[in-house]
């Protein structure tokens, strides 16, 4: 049976007490974001908090910044360029979208330190004429169950 096997299943069952309001909106949270179970949720929860654990402790991480940014503005092009050039080992790659006849939107796929990501974000984040940026978060997978 080859590569295409799933490798058995390692689940441990165990029991949680929670106020009724509490699970009240677990199941909300479950509905709202339709998760098949519970357990899914729960599961998709415990991984948001050690991802945001492993940027406040510094180890190596990815995610993405995305910006919009009316491109007709005065070097605004050339400075998000050159901000990047100054992050060069922590940008990964660049992806640009014409969104309509002024606007554009960029993702910079990033990577590093948590500090060094977070200030490529800031220096983006300071350029005049960036009408939109977010950075979102993410993991390298390593230590993620």
């Amino acid at each position: 049976m080859g590569s295409a096997m799933k490798k058995p299943s390692h689940l441990i069952r165990f029991g949680v007490s929670l106020e009724r309001e509490l699970l009240a909106r677990l199941d909300s949270f479950v509905r709202d974001n339709e998760f098949p179970t519970r357990s899914e949720a729960i599961r998709a929860l415990i991984r948001e908090r050690l991802v945001r654990k492993e940027w406040l402790c510094g180890r190596q991480v990815v995610g993405a910044i995305v910006l919009v940014y009316d491109h007709g503005r005065r070097e605004i092009l050339n400075k998000i360029t050159h901000v990047q050039h100054e992050f060069h080992d922590n940008v990964i790659s660049t992806q640009h979208v014409h969104l309509d006849r002024d606007n554009c939107l960029e993702v910079v796929v990033v990577k590093g330190r948590p500090r060094d990501v977070d200030s490529l974000y800031k220096g983006l984040q300071s350029i005049k004429g960036i009408k939109h940026i977010s950075l979102n978060t993410g993991t390298t997978g390593r230590g993620i169950p």
